[in-house]
């Protein structure tokens, strides 16, 4: 497996470790996490959205990302771009997210 395949890997376990406070899913299955760029000097780039533009928990939630995701070895550093466009929406969550919530 190539290496930036293995940590982009690591990456996402990491992530499915982020809860927003008030919903019992991770963010990544959430659907939450729009894009996760591994760049060759160890830098991660993170596309990502919350729930609902106003979300009460914005800052907690970034910086567990930031947290976790600098915690994976070789991850020098994490850049978090958070985006409202495409809004986020029920169906962009996985089929375990949905289950969980009871939607399934």
């Amino acid at each position: 497996m190539n290496e930036f395949l293995a940590q982009e890997e690591n990456i996402v376990k990491m992530l499915r470790t982020v809860f927003d406070p008030e919903i019992p899913v991770n963010v990544y299955d959430l659907g939450l996490i729009y894009k996760v760029d591994v760049l060759e000097d160890g830098n991660v780039n993170i596309d990502m959205t919350l729930t609902a533009p106003g979300c009460p928990a914005t800052d907690f939630i970034l910086e567990d990302v930031k947290m976790k995701v600098e915690s994976v070895e070789g991850v020098k550093g994490v850049n978090i771009n958070l985006v409202f466009d495409p809004p986020w929406d029920r169906d962009m969550m996985s089929d375990e997210a949905k289950l969980e919530l009871g939607l399934l």
